[in-house]
């Protein structure tokens, strides 16, 4: 355990070993059966009516990091808890001028470090002498500790000030933060001759089988996938990724459906018959995380209407824009170039699924959920 304690200019660091461990409960509530349960909820009437108050936001980011990836790219990764439930969603940012709000706002009685800690810093971090000869301090400290020693170490403001770099965009002490994102909105505002092209903006529910699973019952993973090379492409763009496993019922009952959709049933009939609704999602978290990072105009990467009409409902975000996301294999199929299309799996750049049941999944998709795809003759 690591605590900082500020004393003038210092902070003092003290690490300590520690032997029992109680680690918080982190259950999810359950998922109602009918999805008309959680909009009719206390907080998801808030949203609806427009009552939720700026300072008491449904959704919060607690952190925020930097994720390079193995082309050389970069996003920030953010965490927001939220009042709906207790999952962490999550936002894959493709900007350095999309902020989180509720991440930048100072704190009541925080230091430099603790705003690093937490990622509510502008430009980029990188390692300094000071911090170099704390670690090896620390180091060499933990080697000599015992279970029931604990040794101390200093950290000067020095290192923080120096980790801060690319003072070109942002300011010299991250408590400006505010202050500053407020100036540079403030001037461009008046140097800008048009309008900026609304974001880039996907709101992917989390599909274990699909993403990691290596699954060909979906595409989520594809999907997935294509959001995030747009979203490099063009240099900006939000994916906010919601904890709603299975539209909305989870992965065990998830893995039932399968072994109905197995017996013959498709996609919405499998989740009927476990007493669900054909889709269980709700958008009230994305919409406060799209607010918090003040995205309120949005080109939006869907085939589903469903989630348009819910995104925009009882908020101020329209989506100005419904950007396709044609499944590559069929698009081969229509292009004829099917006989060339390389399968790809997991967790990979370009990823592409085919095969009979995701062909079944997404004509069910167009067939009895409204999904804007063009099914291809041949199928």
């Amino acid at each position: 355990m690591i605590t900082l304690i500020r004393t003038a200019n210092i902070f003092t660091t003290t690490r300590a070993i520690i032997i029992n461990i109680t680690l918080p409960d982190h259950n999810p509530t359950l998922t109602p059966i009918n999805p008309q349960v959680t909009a009719t909820s206390a907080a998801s009437a808030a949203v609806a009516s427009g009552s939720t108050k700026p300072d008491d936001p449904l959704a919060w980011c607690t952190a925020r990091a930097r994720i390079p990836t193995p082309d050389g790219s970069e996003y920030f990764l953010l965490i927001y808890e939220n009042k709906l439930d207790k999952k962490e969603h999550l936002a894959f940012v493709f900007s350095d001028s999309i902020r989180s709000r509720s991440l930048d706002k100072v704190q009541p009685g925080e230091t430099e470090m603790d705003r690093i800690k937490r990622g509510a810093y502008l430009g980029r971090l990188q390692p300094s002498t000071t911090a170099v000869q704390d670690q090896n301090q620390c180091n060499l400290a933990a080697t000599a500790t015992t279970a029931t020693t604990a040794t101390t170490m200093t950290m000067t403001t020095t290192s923080v000030v120096e980790m801060v770099v690319d003072q070109e965009q942002g300011p010299s002490t991250v408590m400006e933060v505010e202050d500053n994102m407020a100036v540079t909105l403030s001037a461009s505002s008046t140097t800008s001759l048009s309008k900026p092209l609304a974001p880039l903006v996907r709101i992917h529910s989390e599909c274990f089988t699909g993403e990691i699973g290596h699954s060909a019952r979906c595409d989520c993973g594809e999907q997935l996938d294509e959001a995030i090379r747009l979203m490099k492409a063009e240099g900006s763009g939000v994916v906010v990724y919601l904890r709603q496993e299975g539209r909305g019922i989870g992965l065990g009952e998830k893995l039932k459906a399968y072994n109905l959709q197995d017996l013959g049933y498709d996609t919405v009939m499998a989740n009927l018959l476990l007493n669900h609704g054909a889709d269980e999602r709700t958008y009230e978290v994305a919409q406060a995380i799209l607010l918090d990072l003040g995205l309120d105009e949005i080109r939006l990467l869907t085939n589903n209407p469903d989630k348009i009409e819910q995104v925009e409902l009882s908020s101020n975000i329209k989506v100005v824009e419904r950007v396709p996301m044609v499944p590559k294999s069929w698009e081969a199929i229509v292009q004829g170039t099917q006989g060339n299309l390389e399968v790809k799996e997991g967790a990979v750049e370009n990823k592409i699924v085919k095969g009979k049941e995701l062909d079944r999944y997404l004509k069910v998709k167009v067939e009895r959920m409204r999904h804007l795809i063009s099914i291809p003759t041949s199928l």
